[in-house]
């Protein structure tokens, strides 16, 4: 689904030396090369404030410590997500409130949003699913009005940018109070191993994130708030570094990949290719097909038989996990999500695909239906 190994064969040589100067340096944790990716990807993304951590899912948790948020506050989030999302919210015993996604982006629908909220809600978190943006203006809007904490979770489409009605453009996780994101390998912009983030334009949610993720301290030794120990270290601040530096250029490379997709697949009766919003760029972090009148793991045995692999994100809603049952929630709540759950499957996507290899899943993907 990724070739890591090639895109690393590009930078070989910076990544290399960087690493090596880090080990050479001795400052393992929170070390140069951390302060210095924190202030690139601030400037990268236009936001005040970029607080390291050790990952996507501590990103979220330390978020939702820093808005004060209590057992028993509803979150409002969607059922068609990875796990993290919803986990940390319960992990922290609050209320996840799920509802329904649009199924032309996948990502929450305001609509849903709002009638959700009720006098226990607190906090809304949309997930930029598979590369583009939720629906930010209208959830602002909504959020505003019920004094509600917008926290994204951007681990998928970093680098993305929300469109507002009036032409202004903000970076994707740069909307809302607080933004998370996962720089996971496999991610638009990942490290060699776990690393995350969180981005606010607020400074004393800035400095309270800071302490949090340190064990509570602003001055060692001295424990302020409760914490926990969440920091990105040096070697992966160093590759992340570089690899910021080519963000752009991987986006743009798996714009071009997804658009021969497009043209492939656009008019085929038993494929839907991924839908563009008119208020987000793409960076396709996956290239996700809706199928119809198949069994799309058929498609993907298939595909598999062929050295292709083909991934289902996700096969089962968060409201039909055992894990988060709820009796708030059974099957058939929420239709489009379902109905996703049911149809969607991801073709490899990323910065390293060419013409032929393009062409060769091209060919296997279209046989399947001969």
């Amino acid at each position: 689904m990724v070739d890591l190994k090639r895109q690393y064969e590009k930078i070989q040589h910076e990544v290399d030396q960087a690493v090596i100067d880090v080990i050479r340096s001795t400052q393992y944790i929170n070390g140069p090369e951390v302060k210095a990716f924190q202030k690139d990807l601030e400037s990268y993304l236009g936001v005040k404030h970029v607080i390291p951590c050790a990952n996507g899912t501590d990103a979220l948790q330390v978020a939702m410590m820093a808005l004060d948020l209590k057992p028993g506050d509803e979150v409002i989030t969607t059922s068609f997500t990875f796990v993290a999302t919803v986990e940390v919210i319960a992990l922290l015993g609050l209320t996840p409130v799920l509802v329904d996604v649009d199924p032309d982006t996948f990502n929450i629908d305001p609509d849903a949003f709002r009638r959700a909220v009720t006098s226990k809600t607190r906090a809304v978190v949309p997930v930029h699913l598979f590369g583009q943006t939720a629906h930010m203006e209208p959830i602002l809007d909504i959020a505003a009005e019920h004094g509600l904490f917008v926290i994204e979770d951007n681990a998928q489409a970093i680098g993305a940018d929300y469109i507002f009605l009036n032409g202004q453009t903000k970076k994707a996780g740069t909307l809302g109070h607080i933004g998370c994101t996962s720089f996971f390998p496999a991610k638009n912009l990942g490290c060699y191993g776990d690393g995350g983030a969180l981005f606010t334009d607020d400074d004393e949610l800035a400095k309270k994130m800071r302490m949090i993720v340190n064990h509570g301290m602003e001055v060692r030794y001295y424990h302020d708030a409760v914490g926990v120990n969440s920091r990105l270290d040096s070697i992966q601040a160093a590759i992340l570094r570089i690899k910021l530096k080519h963000l752009n250029e991987y986006a743009s490379a798996r714009r071009e990949a997804a658009a021969i997709y497009d043209e492939a697949f656009r008019d085929h009766p038993g494929l839907t290719i991924p839908a563009r919003s008119s208020y987000s760029t793409h960076v396709f972090h996956q290239y996700t097909l809706k199928t119809s009148g198949i069994d799309r793991f058929k498609l993907q045995g298939h595909l598999g038989s062929q050295d292709i692999p083909a991934m289902v994100y996700y096969p089962v809603p968060l409201h039909l996990q055992k894990a988060y049952h709820d009796p708030r929630y059974g099957k058939g709540d929420f239709p489009v999500t379902e109905d996703l759950s049911n149809r969607v499957l991801s073709l490899p996507m990323h910065t390293e695909l060419d013409e032929e290899q393009l062409q060769y899943i091209i060919r296997n993907v279209l046989s399947f239906f001969e």
